[in-house]
């Protein structure tokens, strides 16, 4: 069978995806597309050896012969692409978030409906070695039913800001909400349960000077208490803390799992902390016993080999090669499709607007009923002026805060000076379409 071609929009963070398809024996990428010159230039010089077309405007890009499109552009913004290529007649892999607002989910889901194409969400925290292992357990009833979980995104970017927002007032990380990149700490526990969230209840810090001295908008972290639909609970917790942590634990009714946390990692290892698992169960909990033996490894896959050379703990590869297989027609292939992307996403949209009444509980739709849809049709509460209106919501619970232009530009000076040395971060500046 030929390989499957693949177009990708976003020449920084879509490069793990271009380099999936160059190095893949069941797909090549044969466009490459990005408003910034400089990017598409660095990868025609990556990966000149390829048959690549390279595209500057989506427009052009689209009309490319090619089976699946790639969406590696702003995180707000993927949604009307998404839609764009489907109508067009391309699958779709998206980046995280899925969309921005409930008017966009409806199309969303409408367009992949009545399309027919594949929508798979790249959230590719839920193919780290140690979650894929959590959802392996919980369906072979390891840990009996789900009871309870948390699960951390935290990732202080105050470090790297000006590296990722470039001194831009409107950029999308500006002035997202405290709960908006919800899906790298809360997907992997819906992927694992395979459980619909019902109701969320939101809670935001009160600091934020951290990010305000950045230019950013938002408290300076978010949090979901989240009911799922057997009644269990979640607690989702990411944002800006001033030490990173990327973790899961899963409570059920004959024990419980988790993955390391970084701190217990040697320094070389603390970026595969997501890798290592433990797991406490007992199958007779009425004659609980201690202690307890208490299993700990690092899950090993069959493509482990293959995975390594890409980012995030390699989980990379396998969002891709899923991807790729599903469109082949692989029954094993594992996606996230666009109802399980909305309930891993709408939690952080409506715990955003639990805050914004006081921390009450609120309903989490679901997008799987089309008199459900009809509700939300015309709703475009979010925190872009352009797309909001009338509907504009503050970026805090206190309101959106005023930021002096001077800080835009001592922001924007630093990254131009790592920009030139091509230091740290800096190398996300190259793409417009960096969404993460």
């Amino acid at each position: 069978m030929r390989k499957i071609r693949v177009g990708v929009m976003g020449a920084y963070r879509g490069s793990s995806m271009i380099n999936y398809c160059a190095a893949a024996d069941n797909a090549e990428v044969v466009a490459i597309c990005d408003k910034w010159e400089e990017a598409l230039e660095k990868q025609k010089e990556a990966h000149k050896d390829l048959a690549i077309t390279y595209y500057n405007n989506f427009e052009d890009f689209i009309k490319h012969d090619m089976d699946a499109v790639v969406l590696a552009n702003y995180a707000h913004e993927h949604a009307p692409f998404a839609i764009k290529a489907m109508k067009a007649g391309k699958h779709v892999y998206s980046e995280v978030v899925p969309v921005q607002t409930l008017k966009e989910a409806v199309e969303l889901v409408e367009t992949v409906e009545e399309t027919g194409k594949i929508y798979d969400y790249g959230e590719n925290y839920c193919y780290m070695a140690g979650p894929y292992e959590m959802k392996k357990l919980y369906h072979e009833g390891k840990i009996g039913e789900f009871e309870y979980g948390e699960c951390e995104y935290c990732h202080d970017g105050s470090r790297f800001w000006e590296s990722i927002t470039y001194g831009e007032p409107e950029h999308w990380r500006n002035r997202m909400y405290s709960t908006f990149y919800c899906t790298h700490s809360l997907g992997p526990i819906i992927h694992a349960t395979g459980l619909r969230p019902v109701s969320v209840i939101g809670v935001e810090s009160n600091r934020n000077e951290r990010r305000l001295k950045n230019g950013a908008k938002s408290a300076q972290f978010g949090m979901e208490i989240v009911e799922l639909e057997n009644g269990g609970i979640v607690k989702s917790l990411h944002g800006d803390m001033y030490r990173d942590s990327v973790w899961y634990s899963m409570y059920g009714s004959k024990g419980r799992m988790e993955t390391a946390r970084e701190d217990t990692m040697e320094p070389v290892f603390k970026d595969e902390a997501s890798n290592q698992i433990y797991v406490n169960v007992d199958d007779y909990p009425e004659q609980y016993k201690l202690p307890n033996e208490v299993e700990k490894y690092c899950p090993m896959r069959d493509m482990d080999d293959k995975s390594k050379m890409f980012g995030h703990a390699g989980s990379d590869f396998y969002v891709m090669w899923n991807f790729i297989e599903k469109i082949k027609g692989n029954p094993q292939a594992d996606i996230i499709d666009v109802y399980e992307a909305l309930d891993m996403f709408l939690p952080g949209m409506f715990a955003y607007r639990s805050i914004l009444k006081g921390g009450i509980p609120v309903e989490i739709p679901n997008f799987r009923d089309k008199a459900v849809r009809e509700l939300w049709r015309n709703d475009v509460a979010c925190t872009d002026p352009e797309i909001a209106g009338d509907m504009l919501l503050p970026t805090c619970k206190t309101g959106t805060p005023k930021i002096p232009m001077e800080v835009y530009e001592k922001v924007r000076q630093k990254w131009m000076i790592e920009k030139d040395s091509e230091t740290g971060h800096a190398n996300v500046a190259f793409s417009s379409g960096a969404s993460k």
